[in-house]
């Protein structure tokens, strides 16, 4: 029994390492972004690369005839660098928003979770900023935290934060105004706790394509 069991380990571990293509950056790709930090709590450092691909966007978010993103995670395997996760949808395409020369992409390893931040103006006085969490758990990423932020240059900032493993919402919102005569509405300030189960794979995840209903009102909370 022991020598079957020590067979069907060594047999999974050789179909995982033979399922992980090696990774090399393809023709074309030109890198825009990169972090390091140890994701699966191993000792070892994985690297995550975003890439501008050849591929022209069809995003209806994309205003600039951009072209789509995609980022890879690599991680060692017998000293060779392999692909761990590839993802094409949760980096906006290099022509999202209004003036795609002020958009701004981070990415951060801290706590073993990727963090991922985006931020681009939807119109010439709007911005929209998106901060997304990712950890390694039950043999895949998936979505623990987010916070999306939406402001006027003048009349308003509303923020949503999400932490999807104990399921606390926040919803903010204040005003103000630029002009000393207007009627400046109330802040509003909610919080409340939702249950998401199961939790969201980091490649079932698409940035604004989620909502749930808000308590008390017939307003919906997208993420």
């Amino acid at each position: 029994m022991k020598t079957l069991i020590l067979i069907a380990a060594l047999f999974s571990l050789s179909f995982h390492a033979q399922s992980m293509n090696e990774f090399t950056i393809p023709k074309g790709y030109q890198k825009i972004a990169e972090a390091k930090g140890d994701l699966d709590k191993d000792g070892k450092d994985e690297t995550v690369l975003v890439f501008n691909t050849p591929v022209k966007s069809s995003s209806k978010m994309d205003m600039n005839n951009g072209v789509i993103r995609v980022m890879y995670i690599i991680r060692d395997s017998n000293g060779k660098s392999q692909i761990w996760k590839e993802n094409k949808t949760l980096i906006f395409s290099s022509g999202t928003g209004f003036y795609p020369e002020g958009n701004t992409l981070t990415i951060a390893i801290r706590n073993s979770s990727l963090i991922i931040e985006q931020e681009f103006s939807t119109n010439s006085r709007h911005t929209q900023n998106y901060r997304h969490i990712f950890r390694f758990q039950n043999g895949d990423f998936y979505l623990i935290g987010s916070k999306d932020e939406f402001a006027d240059t003048c009349d308003f900032n509303f923020m949503n934060e999400i932490n999807f493993s104990t399921g606390k919402i926040i919803i903010d919102k204040t005003f103000s105004s630029c002009d000393d005569d207007s009627k400046v509405p109330d802040d509003e300030h909610k919080e409340f706790i939702h249950p998401f189960k199961p939790l969201i794979k980091m490649n079932d995840f698409r940035v604004g394509e989620h909502k749930i209903k808000i308590p008390g009102s017939g307003e919906y909370l997208y993420f």
